[in-house]
């Protein structure tokens, strides 16, 4: 008995010697290449949860920070020169059309948009077909065949498309993945036969808010109210604006070849972090789960990989998912959570480690509470006083104890 009682005292003086260690040793803290503490960074709620007065918070908040920054967008106009302007179908390569003419059974019939945008007729010279609209192509067509000498009368044209093409575009700029896109593709398990068969075809798949989708989704430092397109040397640009209200907003097809470009305004935008038409699909976050009670990342609902969030989750709700919140042990109750990301316009990445117990307390929450960005990680970290517990349970110090009791 004198023995074991020695043992046990020996195994809780070196615990009590590892406990007094770690209450010692500290983790240096994370360092980041921008100011984030001060909220010089990409999100103002970033920076660190400081015990400011509420004078101080107000003047602080993190929409007032956030649009410090930002660089002027377009004015909007009078109601009337914000109406969208009316859809016209016009023409890209890979476009099926059929044509009909009067009388005609040689040149009457199914044609495709060639690549380098003209309509081949049967015998006649050919057409350009790419970025014009049908009825433009439709007296083209019956200029062409006076011309010709093919008839002596006007014959009567007519045009309609069958199927639309896919085409590829390049969006650059604001958005989270710049580069080429191919958009209003559809899959042959998709297709409407009876939509194609009837005159009149159009397409919603091949339009800017789409691309911009495709791409990504705009960025929060997006500046929607100058969205270019260029086609052919020339540049026409857009206020998508009303896309983030739910009013309608101008959304032009879009042909092969043209380019999309978005400026950004150089700030974080928090109205622009909601889905939308032209926002990510979702969220991806890498997330790592070690709490307890979860005593595995299966059963806390998590992948291997990553999670799909939807876009505008913060990261509050991030850390619910993640199971990172409540428990049934008292070393539950001093959770931290850290978020990896990076700034998207300069490409540095950014460390934030929050309390959770504090951030949850806090009044002024949502200005210390980041949205989570396509890509950022998520690591969940317990109380460090369990990580002494496991030891002394591995020590058999519990165990030794309950013996001598």
């Amino acid at each position: 008995m004198e023995n074991r009682l020695k043992t046990a005292c020996c195994r809780v003086a070196l615990v009590s010697l590892l406990a007094f260690a770690q209450g010692c040793a500290t983790l240096e803290p994370i360092e980041n290449s921008e100011n984030v503490k001060q909220g010089e960074s990409y999100q103002a709620q970033y920076r660190a949860t400081t015990s400011d007065d509420e004078a101080e918070r107000l003047r602080k908040s993190s929409v007032l920070m956030n649009a410090q920054r930002c660089a002027p967008d377009q004015k909007l106009g009078p109601p009337g020169s914000r109406m969208v302007p009316p859809d016209i179908d016009i023409l890209s390569p890979g476009d099926l059309i059929e044509i009909s003419i009067t009388d005609d059974d040689v040149i009457s019939g199914k044609y495709e948009v060639s690549q380098d945008g003209m309509l081949r007729l049967m015998h006649v010279p050919p057409v350009r077909a790419q970025g014009r609209s049908v009825d433009s192509i439709e007296e083209s067509v019956r200029r062409t065949l006076i011309d010709e000498g093919l008839y002596n009368t006007v014959p009567l044209v007519s045009i309609r498309v069958m199927d639309f093409a896919p085409a590829r575009v390049f969006v650059a700029g604001a958005v989270f993945e710049p580069g080429s896109v191919t958009i209003g593709s559809v899959a042959a398990t998709s297709l409407d036969r009876l939509r194609q068969e009837t005159a009149g075809g159009r397409t919603s798949a091949r339009r800017l808010a789409r691309a911009l989708q495709s791409a990504g989704g705009v960025r929060p430092d997006a500046d929607l109210s100058r969205v270019s397109v260029w086609r052919g040397g020339h540049k026409k640009v857009y206020d998508m604006r009303p896309v983030i209200t739910g009013h309608a907003y101008p959304d032009p097809v879009l042909l092969e070849g043209d380019q999309v470009e978005i400026p950004s305004r150089h700030c974080f935008q928090e109205e622009l972090v909601a889905p939308s038409a032209v926002s990510p699909p979702g969220v991806k976050v890498f997330m790592s789960n070690l709490a307890v009670p979860a005593t595995s990342n299966s059963q806390a609902a998590i992948s291997k990989d990553t999670v799909e969030l939807r876009y505008g989750t913060r990261f509050l709700q991030a850390v619910f998912s993640l199971n990172c919140v409540g428990g049934t042990r008292l070393t539950n109750s001093n959770r931290s959570a850290v978020l990896f990301t990076r700034n998207p316009i300069t490409g540095q990445s950014i460390v934030i480690e929050r309390n959770l117990e504090e951030l949850l307390r806090r009044g002024d929450r949502d200005n210390f509470d980041p949205y989570l960005m396509p890509g950022d990680a998520l690591a969940c970290y317990d109380s460090s006083v369990i990580n002494i517990t496991d030891l002394a349970t591995k020590l058999g110090i519990i165990g030794a104890l309950g013996v001598i009791i």
